[in-house]
């Protein structure tokens, strides 16, 4: 397999991180990593839970970016819109993920705790997408190949998108692209 250079966008969903609420530390991390196996990140994009803004930072990333890889938006209240949205950019629908519906009942179950129709959306995924195993939370990640880039769509929450990272994106990135080695000099 021939090394080449692939480029990457990290899109991170939530109006939560636009209005200061939150600091994006996820951004520095994933950019962080991926530097490591040898993808250059080339934009940082923010946006609200807003169709329509992620919609187009989707399309603009899908014309400049190898790799997209996505923060936010995937938890069980009304304003974690990006299953949907991202259904309509792959042009595509949800369909619920069965083996994930059963963990969440196991979760709610153990905890004595009702599981609430928004709880059951959580394991809903774009029909043409596989499931990312979120052993450290509630909603899954979501990995999609569309039009011959990669799409990965995880949990804002830090230490289920660093465990999503290391445990499932990295090795299967690592697996799919054959990068060169990103070399960085600092002088002072």
């Amino acid at each position: 397999v021939k090394s080449m250079q692939i480029y990457a966008e990290i899109l991170t969903i939530g109006d939560e991180i636009l209005y200061g609420q939150i600091l994006n530390s996820n951004t520095h991390y994933i950019s962080q990593t991926l530097s490591e196996i040898g993808v250059k990140v080339r934009h940082h994009t923010t946006v609200g839970d807003d169709e329509l803004a992620i919609l187009t930072a989707l399309q603009q990333a899908h014309q400049r970016a190898d790799i997209v890889v996505m923060t936010g938006g995937l938890g069980p209240t009304k304003d974690d819109i990006t299953k949907k949205v991202l259904c309509q950019f792959f042009n595509t629908d949800l369909i619920i993920n069965e083996d994930w519906l059963k963990r969440l009942e196991d979760f709610f179950s153990k905890r004595g705790r009702p599981m609430l129709e928004t709880n059951r959306q959580q394991a809903a995924m774009p029909r043409s997408a596989t499931l990312l195993y979120n052993r450290l939370g509630t909603a899954p990640g979501i990995w999609q190949n569309y039009e011959g880039r990669i799409y990965v769509s995880m949990p804002g929450v830090p230490y289920e998108m660093k465990g999503l990272m290391t445990e499932e994106i990295l090795p299967r990135l690592t697996t799919y692209f054959k990068t060169d080695a990103i070399f960085h000099r600092t002088l002072l």
